[in-house]
């Protein structure tokens, strides 16, 4: 039994940006306020909306002020400038942390971010949410999820529910053109994972599998390709369709182990989300697999690493070997390699690992480790 939740619209392909007021009239829509960050302002994209917006007589307000992994602050900044004007929907334009700080902004309200923190499930609709993703990685335009920082406490507050899955998704890869290659890489390697982490989930089922497994086989052989060739179009097509499928499969599946010891890192030592997912992904995937043997290698065939004749055990091998190799050839560093200060890194792992399971997402991972085994983990990632 699984409940599938999807966008009401998603339209794909290159220049579908330009479709945007078409699909606002569409909705019923006519006062958004575009939520972004000063990069995306900087880059002239941001000009090019609202004058897309403009030609067809829709006067939008921005916000500007998203920071990388969003923090409370930067969110409450955000619903003031939306409380300011009359709007009746919110655009997130970017990556993965403007779309994140869009969903918060249009639902929250008066309420305290805090009191939004999963295990609560938002279910009650804000504002229309529509998405224009950047990069092709967190899928987050298809998801029912968000993730703000408390920088208090330094915690990545995973919120969960209906109202922060997007009304409208327009996923057009032109957008991915510009992007530099270690943004490329961290942001392929965040849309591998929720494809893996989605289909070995106890969450599993046969929907989100079909997305999963797609998902690898585009993600898999297109990442080096975009990597090393910012303009291969048929590349970055492909990996912006396989982080949309990534995203669908575990927004109604879910992720697991790796996701819940990531956002610990990027609260605490302010890694990039995909960064820190590769970081993890080799380690967490040798010491899942036993538990899931089969799983791990319908992964490893979808990635054309095995075939149908080869033992589960040995298609397995494969796959944690090609993890291994992919973050060598990406130049994935490890925490150590990074510069996180080691005396630091040890004296938080335990506190590290509490939120990782705090956050619950490795009770769906198919082995779910305690406290200490979590530790082990970050300290095998260390090096």
């Amino acid at each position: 039994m699984a409940a599938i939740n999807l966008p009401r619209v998603i339209r794909i392909g290159g220049g579908v940006l330009a479709e945007l007021p078409q699909v606002l009239a569409q909705a019923g829509l006519a006062r958004p306020l575009v939520v972004t960050d000063s990069w995306i302002e900087g880059s002239g994209l941001l000009q090019r909306v609202l004058d897309l917006l403009a030609g067809a007589g829709i006067a939008a307000r921005a916000f500007t002020g998203v920071v990388p992994d969003p923090t409370v602050t930067s969110i409450e900044a955000g619903c003031a400038v939306l409380a300011e004007g009359d709007h009746d929907c919110v655009i997130g334009l970017g990556g993965g942390s403007p779309i994140d700080s869009a969903k918060i902004i249009a639902v929250k309200r008066d309420r305290a971010v805090r009191d939004l923190k999963a295990p609560h499930q938002e279910n009650a609709p804000g504002l229309p949410i529509l998405a224009i993703p950047t990069t092709a990685g967190t899928g987050s335009e298809a998801t029912r999820f968000t993730v703000i920082t408390d920088a208090e406490t330094d915690e990545k507050m995973l919120c969960a529910g209906l109202a922060y899955l997007p009304q409208i998704a327009l996923v057009d890869y032109e957008l991915t053109l510009t992007k530099p290659a270690r943004l490329t890489a961290d942001t392929g390697i965040d849309s591998l994972v929720h494809a893996i982490e989605a289909y070995v989930s106890k969450q599993a089922n046969p929907f989100a599998d079909a997305m999963a497994l797609s998902a690898m086989r585009l993600i898999w052989p297109n990442l080096p390709r975009a990597c090393t060739d910012p303009g291969d179009r048929p590349a970055r097509e492909a990996l912006m369709l396989g982080a949309l499928q990534g995203g669908i499969a575990f927004s109604n599946s879910s992720v697991a182990l790796v996701h819940g010891m990531s956002r610990p890192i990027g609260a605490h030592f302010h890694v990039s989300h995909g960064l820190s997912n590769a970081m993890l992904m080799p380690v967490v995937t040798q010491w899942s697999a036993p538990a899931a043997l089969g799983r791990y290698a319908d992964c490893a065939r979808a990635m054309a690493l095995a075939d149908e004749v080869e033992s589960d055990q040995s298609a397995v091998g494969r796959l944690v070997e090609a993890l291994h190799r992919i973050n060598a050839d990406l130049a994935v560093p490890s925490p150590r390699d990074y510069g996180i200060d080691p005396a630091r890194w040890d004296s938080l792992l335990p506190l590290m690992a509490e939120q990782a399971l705090a956050s619950g997402s490795p009770a769906n991972n198919p082995r779910v480790p305690d406290t200490d085994e979590i530790v082990a983990l970050y300290r095998q990632a260390w090096a």
